[in-house]
């Protein structure tokens, strides 16, 4: 990570004095000083030990160990995502009033941007409203993403580039996910670039138990382009094509109908639904502030890396990236940033499938070099495992579905949250008659997994549990259910899902976890 010198004394500076703190910047402060602090207990323990001498070399400086985990703990966290999915759903363009954008220099602006791209960029009152809101309430923010393409718009300006789509479209992934490659939508959108399951697997989408491609910022950027392709085509107009992505072809040419015929996207917006009525300016606002962040003042948080200082390994057998964590020394949370794809942080090894693994470049020779003993090291650990990884299983990318007595089009395409309209295309229907026993094509919104069920219910009996009985673990940074189970004898995830009442893998610094004692 590179940070500016100026930057870095202050941050020494924070740590040492307790002078002029605020509240809050001496809860921060404290925080960094409890890292640092448990930082040197390590040290000092591995210094008192000669067989560790190798591993106490490799320490880093305590107090930059601990700037440096709050650093990615902030800047790898999916929290962005919500926040921009409610300021595009929340728009309301009442004039903001922010002195440092003058509506002259903005205009002035505009006409410039206006001019170098395909969007249709004049200003007027709702865009001024939303530019000056996001430079006004989300400074800090926009810090952080701008931090944040630096990683990600070198690998999105080049697909665009191969596929002849503008580069400012770079700016819509921002739009969607806050460039966080597991950002997930309340409606199931996943991904960089927000795929529906249906739509993800009709771009050659992946999903399966351990793998969800949408998160996969190289293909899912592939998909993508070819998906905004289509709708330009559709539409010959980019300011429409981004509005058909954010809520379909068919709301886009309905708004089209209402307004008497206009496509220029400003007429029609009255009529879209809430959200891609917010879309275009939010996208219009980020590519304004890009473009002139620095006459804004804004100093963007640099990733210590960008995409092409990585390099992939296909991999020879199951590892977890816990695994790689600790045999590569290589932060946890470094690894799921790199190889966000893998749903469970389990890579699987399946026969004729390209599963790879991520690594900054300076580590991928020393992991090729030792790759027997890290394969050994991994597979000795599996089975010792008192239950078995989940086994593999590819969720369909369609399925063939029968229909019964009592089904109609609007029950089936709830049943699996797609539109009637949809079923109606995949299966060249002119209408929405239905007979009994037709098979109909559909791509689930959500994953359908065939999974043999068992034939006979258990019923256990579930045993209320004894506080008495337990002990309290704090989540730390870069934890995983898995790293946790293995510092306790005996635990496995699966019992720190029962003890916790946890039906997926996401854990966060901070949560309390009850851990049998027995």
């Amino acid at each position: 990570m590179v940070f500016a010198q100026d930057t870095i004394s202050e941050l020494n500076n924070a740590i040492t004095s307790k002078d002029s703190l605020t509240i809050k910047e001496q809860s921060s402060k404290d925080k960094t000083a409890s890292i640092a602090n448990k930082e040197l207990q390590n040290i000092t323990k591995l210094a008192q030990n000669p067989k560790d001498s190798l591993a106490f070399l490799k320490r880093d400086h305590p107090q930059m160990a601990a700037l440096d985990s709050l650093w990615k703990e902030e800047l790898y966290s999916t929290h962005l995502f919500d926040t921009i999915y409610k300021s595009v759903t929340e728009l309301d363009y009442e004039p903001v009033e922010y002195k440092d954008l003058p509506t002259d220099t903005l205009k002035a602006r505009l006409e410039k941007l206006n001019a170098r791209t395909p969007f249709n960029v004049a200003y007027n009152p709702s865009l001024e409203s939303v530019i000056k809101n996001y430079l006004k309430n989300r400074h800090e923010h926009l810090e952080r993403l701008i931090g944040l393409s630096d990683f990600y718009f070198p690998l999105f300006e080049q697909e665009l580039d191969n596929q002849d789509i503008p580069l400012e479209i770079k700016y819509l992934a921002i739009v969607e996910s806050a460039l966080k490659p597991r950002a997930k939508s309340r409606v199931g959108a996943t991904g960089l670039w927000q795929f529906m399951f249906g739509t993800g697997k009709m771009y050659g989408l992946e999903v399966s138990s351990y793998v969800d491609e949408r998160m996969d910022p190289i293909m899912a950027t592939k998909a993508a382009c070819r998906y905004l392709a289509k709708l330009y085509q559709m539409f010959g107009d980019w300011d429409l094509a981004l509005a058909s992505y954010n809520s379909g072809p068919g709301n886009v040419t309905k708004a089209i109908r209402r307004s008497g015929g206009y496509t220029n996207y400003w007429n029609i917006r009255h009529n879209l639904p809430r959200e891609t009525a917010g879309y275009l300016p939010a996208f219009l606002a980020t590519m304004y502030i890009f473009e002139y962040a620095e006459e804004h003042g804004l100093k963007p948080r640099r990733p210590e890396f960008t995409y092409f200082e990585t390099d992939t390994i296909k991999v020879k057998q199951m590892i977890t990236l816990d695994q790689v964590s600790e045999y590569m020394e290589i932060d946890i949370e470094e690894l799921q940033f790199l190889n966000p794809s893998y749903k469970l942080d389990i890579i699987p090894y399946i026969e004729d499938e390209n599963y790879v693994l991520r690594l900054p470049r300076e580590k991928v020779g020393a992991f090729v070099a030792n790759e027997e003993k890290v394969y050994e090291l991994a597979k000795a650990e599996f089975d010792k495992r008192e239950k078995p990884l989940p086994q593999y299983f590819e969720a369909n990318d369609r399925i063939r579905y029968r229909v019964r007595s009592g089904d109609y089009l609007g029950r089936i395409a709830r049943k699996f949250g797609v539109r009637v309209s949809q079923i109606r295309r995949w299966n060249g229907m002119r209408n929405d008659n239905l007979r009994i026993g037709q098979r109909l094509t559909i791509y689930p919104r959500r994953p359908v997994v065939d999974v043999q069920k068992p034939t006979k219910p258990t019923n256990k009996p579930t045993t209320p549990i004894d506080p008495k009985n337990f002990e309290t673990y704090t989540v730390k940074v870069g934890d995983t259910l898995w790293s946790i189970s293995q510092k306790f004898k005996g635990v496995t995830v699966e019992k720190l899902k029962i003890w916790n009442d946890i039906s997926g893998s996401g854990i966060k610094p901070g949560m309390k976890l009850r851990i049998s004692k027995s």
